[in-house]
This record gives structure tokens, sequence and C-alpha cells, in this order.
């Protein structure tokens, strides 16, 4: 790798799952709420990665047009 092509990685909470045939991980912040795999549904460990960061931007909805009925 050269150094103008890197990014910049940042330690990163995840959750893998404990089955060692799967190789399943995610974000904590993306994973659900009941913490199981997405893949094979068994428990899931906590543990770090170093990973570019994500923007948790929510895209707005596109804004209508203003018809000239509209009060």
């Amino acid at each position: 790798m050269s150094a103008t092509n890197t990014t910049e990685l940042k330690p990163t909470k995840i959750l893998k799952c404990k089955n060692p045939e799967c190789k399943a991980w995610v974000r904590e912040e993306f994973a659900q709420p009941d913490q199981t795999c997405p893949i094979c549904k068994g428990p899931m460990l906590r543990s770090m990665r170093h990973l570019p960061p994500v923007q948790n931007k929510v895209a707005k909805a596109p804004k209508k047009p203003k018809s000239e009925f509209d009060f």
C-alpha cells in the first residue's frame, strides 16, 4: 500500500459470531438488539477491529414540489 492511498482506521466495537464455522461480524452500532448472528442466528461476542469510519447520515426524503393548490 502506498502512503497516498491509505485510509484512516479507527478502533471500532464489533460483534462477531461465537460459532467457529461462521465468519460473520457486524459493527456494534448496526447490530440487532438481541445480538444474534445475522447469518447463523447464534450468539455473538464483543470484540474490536480497526476499521474505516462510517458516516451515519440519514437520507432526507425529497421535497415535493409545491403546487398552486397547496395551502
